[in-house]
């Protein structure tokens, strides 16, 4: 199966008659060749199955009776019916109109009519390689053999008994995935969250270094200044007043003080959608009771965590979430018109994606990685 970028209808320019870097990484998609985080493991039961869509093409994602997570080209190997309309059966998905079913691996393994005579068909469609970690499903679209290689991003603050809290959020952001990238690595829109004050008017660039494969980046401003959530943080335990940061292609990530961590996922749906998964994470004693010297104990902090999550770091979030789709708006309407970056890190960001993307395609599993064995398979 090749996967390549979609062409939605729109008025701006494609990669190839792009004529500016802003042009150029609002074309560009996301490479297949990394692990992306699609759904929330709690999210899919056993016996069920989902739609997912990876830069305009789509995948079912299923649970079998194992417990095993699988992912399919989102099509019957038959007529071609989307199998996420289909049902699980067993650790195979059936589709809803002949019944055809397809093993993880996409081969046919059962049709429940007649053959006529025949054998079962040896036609097969693609299947992909999933993984759970940290409550999150994650599949890998690309080359299969790279699978093996690169491994879902080591979140070890996560880890059972490591004494951190964290939070996940997942949002839909109507934009490019560029668009989403450079809205959380550039903090000089502080304007936008003026209520909410998550990092400071005054964010000054102190670092900005581009590698292979990645961009690092510190601010120094005020992090958490809110009036509510300065009150909570332990100030002798937590230094707010500089954060580091790196666009680690395809994921960005944030941190604190070592206290306060942050990682984006992003998923590029298609030209002008982009899923992205936001986890949070704090230390033990990041936290305190106001205005009194006292450490939080660890159960109370995950509470406040969560309502902290719903009562500001959401709605931070959804405040870009609208920003963005305002500007992926614009951009189609106004993509010829000059663009005055002042932040120099939108430019490595968006060189880094540009050097990064190659129309790639998306190809079954190797035969030696094509057995599907339906067994006990214990996960999360």
């Amino acid at each position: 199966m090749t996967i390549e970028k979609s062409r939605a209808t729109r008025s701006a320019p494609s990669l190839d008659d792009a004529r500016t870097r802003h042009q150029r990484a609002r074309a560009v998609g996301l490479s297949p060749d990394y692990w992306y985080p699609v759904l929330r493991s709690r999210d899919l039961r056993a016996g069920k199955v989902r739609e997912v869509q990876f830069q305009g093409s789509s995948l079912a994602v299923y649970r079998g009776s194992d417990d095993k997570v699988r992912v399919l080209e989102n099509r019957c190997a038959h007529r071609q019916l989307k199998l996420s309309d289909g049902k699980v059966d067993g650790c195979a998905l059936r589709c809803m109109y002949h019944g055809w079913a397809h093993d993880g691996s996409g081969h046919i393994s059962d049709v429940p009519h007649d053959l006529f005579g025949r054998a079962i068909p040896r036609t097969k469609i693609g299947s992909f390689p999933a993984t759970e970690r940290y409550g999150l499903v994650w599949i890998f679209p690309g080359a299969p053999e790279l699978a093996l290689e690169r491994s879902v991003p080591d979140l070890v603050e996560l880890e059972p008994g490591n004494g951190w809290t964290h939070v996940v959020n997942s949002f839909v952001f109507d934009c490019h995935h560029s668009v989403l990238m450079e809205n959380v690595c550039d903090f000089s829109h502080a304007y936008l969250h003026r209520k909410f004050a998550p990092f400071g008017p005054d964010a000054k660039l102190t670092r900005l270094e581009r590698e292979t494969d990645r961009v690092l980046l510190a601010y120094q401003t005020k992090v958490a200044g809110g009036r509510v959530s300065s009150l909570f943080l332990n100030g002798p335990e937590v230094d707010t007043q500089a954060i580091e940061m790196a666009y680690e292609y395809p994921y960005q990530r944030t941190d604190t003080g070592g206290k306060i961590l942050e990682w984006c996922f992003p998923v590029p749906v298609n030209d002008t959608t982009t899923l992205a998964f936001f986890i949070f994470a704090f230390a033990p004693n990041t936290f305190r009771f106001p205005l009194l010297p006292i450490k939080m104990p660890s159960r109370l902090a995950d509470g406040l965590t969560r309502i902290g999550n719903v009562a500001g770091i959401r709605r931070v979030l959804e405040q870009d979430v609208r920003a963005v789709a305002l500007e992926q708006s614009a951009y189609e309407q106004h993509y010829a018109k000059p663009v005055p970056d002042l932040n120099p890190a939108v430019r490595e960001i968006q060189d880094l994606m540009i050097d990064k993307w190659q129309p790639a395609q998306l190809d079954v599993r190797p035969a030696h990685l094509a057995v599907d064995n339906c067994s006990p398979h214990p996960q999360r």
